[in-house]
């Protein structure tokens, strides 16, 4: 019994406290239910607020812009206004030209009739006045004037003569200063030597036995050497030496190196001699390109084709006039650097050309075009530049120059060419040439004589003082200069002196 009080007394505790506890719970949910519900309207009047901001905010930056739109479009509404004003003032002041223009037309037109009205009275005056000078003159108008333009003609001429000689005389001494100064620096800058060469080669041995052993039983070996090589052998009386004969020098020095090495091997007979010509020509093929490639090298000049090589190295063999071709090349590209350089022009491309010009002389193409002409094509052939190929080509004056680097070369040509020492002409070419020179200057009428001085660097002209009038030696003069350049050639400059002299005589009886 004591034991079911017990239990009852907790259970109906226990439901005691339950519904105290869940009294207590109610409230504090109705408490965070009505804090929320505050924090909620907090919340929302925050939002209201931010929302209100934010209105606010854009309503006066649209405010801000529609302002400055309208500000701009007040603006150009004043540029309109201003340009308006200014187009209808342009407007009235071109009227008012416009109605002084017609003013001043309407003036030029009664001037230009009066004009007209006092040229017909002058035509009429001068008809009559015409017509009086033929009648006192008894000459036409039309034979007046052809005297007078005869006379006027004669006037003329000594007068552009005497100009001309004035102007050649001032030009002379400024340019031959200027001239002489670029030359002389060119010429002194570059040191060369001059070698004179044959189109002989002495090849020496040791003892006149060996000569046998070179000709051969029945000259079979002296026969393949010559049929090889194309060098024609002289063997004479000429003690320990044997004389090698060909116009190319390039044969002669196979034949040389090949019969060098028979004689020093010993063993001579035709199959070896065909084996060591063979050696030698492929010897000399590499050293022609080797000494092609060193010269590009030594000059600083870049960029040529192979072929250009070894037109270059075969100089080496090649002489004109008796001054080797490469040694002449090499001292025409060094003259064109110095002086292109002294004039302000491409020092680099000038040197490439004066080392080039030459190149038509050692080319087996176009056989029958001159040397600065097949030199050309061989430039263009292989894409050279445009003006080193005109300078190859204009340097005898063939073709027109078309750049300023064309004369250099052709000026420097003529330095290394004509300089002392440097060539040498055969007797009878150098004789041909001065005949000529005289032959020319007397097919002129009025020429007496003719000297070709100071080995043709000076022609001196007399003529006949009754044929020539002192006017007309300047004239005669330049003409014989002009056909000289014409059909002449020559180095350096040719002086012409022409001469009149009046001798009067009488005799006392």
């Amino acid at each position: 019994m004591e034991v079911i009080l017990i239990i009852g007394s907790f259970v109906v505790g226990g439901v005691v406290s339950y519904f105290i506890w869940d009294k207590a719970l109610k409230k504090k949910a109705e408490k965070i239910i009505e804090e929320a519900k505050n924090e909620g309207e907090v919340i929302k009047k925050e939002k209201i607020l931010q929302a209100k901001e934010k209105f606010l905010q854009l309503k006066s930056e649209h405010e801000a812009a529609v302002n400055e739109k309208n500000a701009k479009l007040q603006a150009i509404e004043t540029k309109l206004k201003q340009r308006e004003s200014q187009l209808a003032l342009k407007a009235e002041e071109i009227n008012k030209k416009n109605k002084e223009l017609d003013i001043l037309r309407e003036n030029l037109n009664s001037q230009l009739e009066l004009v007209d009205k006092k040229l017909e009275n002058l035509d009429k005056l001068n008809k009559k006045k015409v017509e009086e000078l033929e009648t006192v003159a008894s000459m036409s108008a039309d034979e007046a004037k052809k005297e007078l333009i005869e006379s006027i003609k004669a006037e003329a001429k000594s007068e552009a003569a005497a100009y001309i000689n004035e102007i050649m005389e001032e030009a002379k001494l400024s340019a031959n200063k200027e001239a002489k100064k670029i030359v002389i620096q060119s010429i002194q800058r570059v040191a060369t030597e001059a070698a004179i060469e044959n189109s002989v080669s002495v090849f020496h041995i040791d003892s006149d036995e060996m000569k046998g052993r070179i000709i051969g039983r029945e000259g079979r070996n002296i026969r393949t050497i010559e049929a090889l090589t194309g060098v024609e052998l002289i063997v004479d009386d000429t003690p320990e030496a044997i004389v090698l004969s060909a116009f190319d020098p390039v044969r002669r020095e196979v034949a040389r190196l090949a019969l060098h090495r028979l004689v020093s091997d010993g063993r001579i007979h035709p199959a070896r001699i065909e084996e060591v010509v063979t050696k030698v020509k492929q010897e000399i093929e590499e050293e022609i390109l080797e000494t092609g490639k060193r010269t590009a090298i030594d000059l600083g000049i870049h960029g040529l084709h192979p072929e250009v090589l070894r037109l270059i190295g075969k100089m080496k063999y090649r002489s004109s006039y008796g001054q080797n071709l490469l040694q002449h090349s090499r001292e025409t590209a060094n003259l064109c650097s110095i002086m292109a350089s002294e004039l302000g022009l491409n020092a680099k491309l000038a040197k490439r050309a004066g080392l080039l010009h030459d190149i038509g002389k050692v080319a087996e193409d176009y056989p029958d075009l001159p040397h600065a002409l097949a030199g050309m094509k061989i430039l263009e052939k292989h894409n050279e530049n445009p003006q080193v190929i005109n300078a190859v080509g204009a340097h005898h004056d063939e073709i027109e120059m078309t750049s300023l680097i064309a004369p250099v070369v052709q000026v420097c040509d003529a330095i290394s060419g004509a300089r002392p020492g440097a060539r040498r002409e055969v007797t009878e070419a150098y004789i041909k040439r001065l005949q000529d020179l005289e032959e020319l200057a007397l097919s002129y009428p009025g020429v007496v004589k003719t000297y070709a001085i100071q080995a043709g660097r000076e022609l001196r002209v007399i003529v006949g003082s009754d044929a020539v009038s002192d006017e007309q030696t300047d004239f005669l003069a330049n003409d014989i200069a002009k056909r000289i350049q014409e059909e002449m050639t020559y180095p350096g400059q040719i002086k012409v002196t022409v001469i009149r002299e009046k001798r009067a005589i009488n005799y006392a009886k």
